[in-house]
């Protein structure tokens, strides 16, 4: 036998916490923080900025063969490169890209690709357009 006064029931006391833990928690630039001491103080005005990178090179877990700024720029093309372009040839990608939207830099570097290719993946996009990928992949 359950014991209490309570006027509601858990499922009624469930919905009405959720609805109060945004005003309980509040929003935090670390994630919800009911005390404000638990936020990071900002730099001193003659301090540098924290950053994650303290020594230049984001160490993101890059493979090997290919820096941060090379796996950022492979994934942007691969952003607009759909799957349905997927396996095609030049005029297929270039259609893609523009149907999704691509910046004028990546139609453009697409359109330079040679048109007698039939692309797999993205990877073989990017090695055609003269960059490299990784050496290994496990």
């Amino acid at each position: 036998m359950e014991r209490g006064s309570s006027k509601h029931s858990p499922r009624v006391d469930d919905q009405m916490s959720s609805e109060v833990s945004g005003l309980v928690q509040g929003p935090g630039t670390g994630g919800a923080r009911v005390d404000e001491f638990r936020q990071a103080e900002p730099s001193g005005e003659d301090q540098p900025e924290a950053t994650t990178a303290p020594a230049g090179d984001l160490r993101t877990g890059s493979p090997q063969g290919m820096s941060s700024t090379d796996v950022e720029a492979r994934s942007r093309l691969g952003r607009f490169i759909g799957m349905a372009a997927l396996p095609g040839d030049r005029d297929a990608l270039v259609a893609n890209a523009r149907q999704n939207e691509a910046p004028a830099d990546i139609v453009a570097a697409l359109e330079g690709l040679p048109d007698d290719t039939r692309y797999q993946t993205v990877s073989e996009v990017w090695a055609a357009l003269g960059h490299r990928n990784e050496t290994t992949r496990w």
